[in-house]
């Protein structure tokens, strides 16, 4: 695969504090072909600063009427996508997009067809918070491993990192936040080579601006449920 083989899609929803230092993050990676931008209806100027903020040539944005959740705005994304490889890329700094180029290296050398970044695997820098929120993620994983008799250790990472031709052969439904565990399931119910790496992982808390709740989790299980036995 040529160096600029990777197409970056982002969700934007309010991150007028974070957009521009993650924008400049990404544009610095080596494989990139090109960065697209989703601005799912933001409410907090992020959508303002977007419009009049020329980013060059690799940036592509795109801009909702509604807001229609991280599975819609990545749904918008993909389907602009021109690169070999995919990835997600949120728009806050938890995840460094600096590691995007190690999680592409072993589907550039065509050992996987998709890469997920764990958070929970050990051996990168992760900050120290928020028991439950990892003990759900633990459990959440634990059912997908028995559902799908795999060994992730972290599903609901933003990094998952895949060639680009596997969405042609998926129809990918999810609007909010279940498009984690819609992605994983249908994944590995295709038998693709899912191949996992440690990553570091700077979380914020919700006073820091973090969405995900525990509510996600229930509509996380009833996904992983439903596209075993029903999709």
């Amino acid at each position: 695969m040529t160096e600029g083989c990777l197409s970056v899609v982002m969700p934007v929803y309010n991150e007028k504090n974070t957009i521009s230092a993650i924008v400049a993050k990404v544009l610095r990676l080596d494989i990139l072909k090109e960065l697209i931008i989703v601005d799912d209806c933001s409410t907090d100027g992020t959508s303002d600063f977007l419009r009049r903020e020329d980013f060059g040539p690799k940036v592509k944005k795109l801009f909702h009427d509604k807001n229609m959740g991280k599975g819609g705005a990545l749904r918008t994304g993909f389907k602009e996508a021109t690169g070999e490889i995919i990835a997600p890329q949120d728009a806050d700094l938890e995840y460094d997009p600096g590691e995007l180029k190690a999680l592409a290296e072993p589907i550039r050398n065509g050992v996987a067809d998709v890469v997920y970044g764990s958070r929970l695997c050990g051996g990168k820098p992760q900050r120290a918070y928020m028991f439950w929120h990892r003990l759900g993620n633990r459990f959440l994983t634990l059912v997908a491993d028995i559902l799908y008799n795999t060994t992730l250790t972290d599903i609901e990472t933003c990094y998952k990192v895949f060639r680009a031709d596997i969405l042609k052969n998926l129809d990918i439904k999810s609007n909010g936040f279940s498009i984690e565990p819609e992605l994983t399931a249908k994944f590995l119910k295709k038998r693709l080579r899912v191949y996992e790496m440690p990553i570091s992982y700077y979380g914020r808390t919700y006073e820091e601006g973090k969405k995900i709740t525990w509510k996600q989790g229930f509509s996380a299980i009833a996904a992983l449920l439903w596209y075993r036995f029903f999709d």
